[in-house]
């Protein structure tokens, strides 16, 4: 007959009667987060790493991937390449009707991060002006998404124009050679095409930008809530870091991006708020806001109850540090 030692049946009996915990999912081996020039805290939290600080304790690594637009960090979220993703609260609503499993936990930033823009010589003055023109677009962000409610608001859609679908940068480099006639810009490139080559942003909208929003995928937050806690606590230090100390923020930025001071100025100056970090009535009712618009302009099915998806997609329950 089989034989435990004395060794052996000691774990045996302490595992059992550590079972309750045996069953806890197991501390991950490395935090994946993005970073992104539209989310200017992410700069400072990875350039001093401060991450890797609080974790480096627990022998859990932190991996950074850079997100090119909203639609990068949703599709790296989606995939489970990141667990950590920096988006508009409008496009992080569109991604959650169509299933993408994310939570949103946490507000980085309050910006005018989009607009309308085209070349210093158009004649484009005004919404209207697009119909039968060739726009470039990032689909699935907030410069999309603000460019579908502009054209609602002036009595179009997107099949009034051409869409000419591009990441944001290449959008940029679209407008000024001349191969579009507009550009639903975003920031840092809409600011640099506005220093630079004379691009004028002839529709603003600021109310309509929505939030910028940390989102976190639902399968980390809920096998990890003392971990996203944590990571939370740490994005809320670089976020008062940030506001305190503008020259560092600007010097950061400026290493990751090469841009000028004028450039970087007008977008962290003059276009981004960093005062806010919770989720609240004002994030829920913008992103309300931009999902009932686009359901309005056939781009939510009318079937979607878009208020319950708000409502799926937030979650206010993750404490933040209180001072």
């Amino acid at each position: 007959m089989f034989k435990l030692s004395r060794r052996a049946l000691a774990a045996l009996v302490l595992g059992t009667v550590l079972a309750p915990g045996a069953f806890a999912a197991d501390a991950p081996k490395q935090i994946a987060i993005d970073w992104a020039t539209y989310n200017p805290v992410s700069i400072i939290l990875k350039e001093k790493g401060l991450l890797e600080k609080e974790f480096e304790k627990d022998g859990i690594k932190i991996v950074w991937v850079q997100s090119a637009g909203s639609n990068k960090a949703l599709e790296f979220l989606n995939a489970g390449s990141i667990d950590f993703g920096s988006t508009a609260g409008s496009a992080a609503l569109v991604a959650k009707i169509n299933g993408n499993p994310i939570k949103s936990i946490y507000v980085y930033s309050r910006p005018e991060w989009t607009a309308l823009v085209t070349a210093k010589d158009s004649k484009i003055a005004k919404v209207a002006d697009l119909k039968g023109k060739r726009v470039a677009v990032t689909r699935g962000t907030d410069p999309h998404i603000f460019l579908v409610r502009a054209l609602l608001d002036a009595g179009l859609t997107d099949k009034d124009i051409t869409p000419v679908l591009l990441q944001h940068a290449d959008g940029k480099a679209a407008l000024i050679r001349g191969d579009v006639d507009a550009w639903a810009g975003l920031d840092p490139m809409m600011a640099q095409a506005e220093v630079e080559d004379g691009a004028k942003l002839f529709f603003r909208k600021p109310e309509a930008n929505t939030w910028g929003i940390l989102n976190v995928r639902e399968q980390f937050l809920k096998d990890n809530p003392k971990i996203v806690q944590r990571v939370l606590a740490v994005y809320e230090e670089a976020r008062k870091y940030s506001l305190a100390n503008y020259a560092e923020l600007k010097r950061g930025f400026i290493g990751v991006t090469k841009l000028p001071e004028t450039v970087v100025d007008k977008q962290l100056k003059e276009r981004t708020e960093l005062t806010h970090n919770r989720i609240g009535a004002p994030q829920r009712e913008s992103i309300l806001a931009a999902g009932l618009a686009l359901q309005q302009a056939g781009v939510i099915q009318p079937g979607v109850d878009v208020k319950a998806t708000v409502d799926a997609l937030i979650d206010d329950q993750v404490p933040l540090p209180t001072n």
